[in-house]
């Protein structure tokens, strides 16, 4: 199967050697989102429930730019510098998805670019 580079200036641009998503088939495997702002690619002034809100503002926009939604994510993996801010990712994403959820992982890891409380990656089933 041919591989299609999704692209676009709604989310931030790739700071290192990635693509923001990469589409194969009916599959499409996001890039880890951090909270920059797109048009200045800094990061977003705010607690981490803004860095969380804007982590998905920019998955939604390379889940957009494939051609899927947030409808279509099967498994989103949420990496978080303190596990004790679980709870506010679990209402943001209330606000993002309705059920049927998709499939979720939560791992706690000691740093994030650019000094960040979150990332978040996922992949979608872009259904014709």
């Amino acid at each position: 199967m041919k591989k299609q580079i999704i692209s676009t200036p709604l989310a931030p641009a790739a700071i290192g050697t990635y693509s923001q998503a990469v589409k194969v088939g009916d599959t499409v495997y996001l890039s880890g989102q951090i909270a920059l702002v797109p048009e200045t690619m800094q990061v977003v002034e705010g607690d981490i429930s803004v860095q969380i809100r804007r982590v998905f503002d920019n998955l939604k926009a390379v889940a957009e730019a494939s051609g899927g939604s947030f409808a279509d994510i099967v498994k989103l993996n949420v990496f978080l510098t303190d596990l004790g801010h679980f709870p506010i990712v679990n209402e943001i994403m209330a606000e993002y998805f309705q059920q049927p959820y998709p499939a979720r992982a939560a791992v706690g890891v000691a740093a994030l670019p650019r000094g960040v409380g979150v990332e978040m990656d996922a992949v979608l089933i872009i259904s014709d």
